[in-house]
């Protein structure tokens, strides 16, 4: 037992080392993904909600300050790129599509563990860095930000990344039977988009509406762990989040199972 869990630790360590070192090659890539373009992101959301505020002439949007709002600006733009991953979802897609899937189905790994450590991998050695750009925005602008609540929402949006990755594979298991999957990438991202809560803080939306969209696991991606860090939100709403995002972990991953499983019998019952 211990065996093999060492076994697979290490599989997936090297997966993640693989994902970094590739990152880190392509040094110009890796500093405008990194830095430059969260970097114009935060300035464009700031500036957003500075106008929404100047035409509106008021103080205050559903009890909260201009400051929460640019506080929530800033760490949304700065956790909604933690939890994307078309990049690694569309090459998903095309190794299915081209059939260059053959080599890692060969191998003593699964498809869905190959990728996800990767993901992570890339996600850590990102995150380190882009992290400069919220914090010192922070700290220059003295906007409400608890930052011994860091650690939990790191935890509820990594844990939260396992449901991202588990759509995408869902979504890749679809081109087995589907031609042209790469507009279901971008029809998902728009609705994430919005349900994440990246768009603008999901308790702006009108009742029943509000409390449907925030008690889905999609919340915990921007609007559960910036609230929480930002002060809108307490721990209680962090602890339903992690429920809500297990269940959708188990839901997805059922459906990513029978998907997969017949879209694969299908792939190699062709000769393919």
């Amino acid at each position: 037992m211990k065996k093999s869990f060492a076994v697979f630790w290490k599989r997936n360590l090297a997966f993640a080392k693989l994902a970094i070192v590739s990152n880190l090659e392509y040094r110009l890539n890796y500093f405008v993904d990194a830095v430059l373009q969260p970097a114009l992101t935060t300035g464009i959301e700031i500036l957003l909600w500075i106008a929404v505020f100047r035409g509106a002439a008021t103080t205050e949007i559903a009890g909260f300050s201009r400051e929460y709002y640019l506080a929530y600006a800033l760490w949304g733009a700065f956790f909604a790129r933690i939890c994307t991953s078309w990049m690694y979802e569309f090459r998903m897609i095309q190794e299915i599509d081209s059939g260059s899937i053959n080599a890692i189905l060969t191998r003593p790994m699964t498809y869905y563990e190959y990728y996800f450590s990767q993901l992570m991998g890339y996600k850590f050695v990102t995150t380190v860095v882009s992290m400069v750009i919220p914090v010192l925005a922070v700290i220059i602008f003295a906007l409400p930000t608890k930052f011994e609540r860091l650690p939990m929402a790191f935890a509820l949006e990594f844990y939260y990344l396992v449901l991202v990755h588990s759509i995408s594979f869902v979504v890749a298991a679809c081109a087995f039977h589907l031609n042209k999957i790469y507009s279901f990438t971008g029809a998902k991202n728009l609705a994430l988009w919005l349900l994440t809560g990246e768009l603008f803080p999901l308790d702006l939306m009108p009742e029943p509406m509000k409390s449907i969209v925030i008690a889905l696991p999609f919340s915990s991606g921007v609007y559960v762990p910036v609230g929480y860090l930002t002060g809108r939100l307490e721990i209680s709403s962090v602890y339903q989040s992690f429920v809500s995002v297990t269940i959708g972990i188990v839901v997805v991953n059922i459906i990513g199972a029978l998907i997969w499983k017949r879209g694969l019998n299908a792939y190699t019952g062709t000769g393919a």
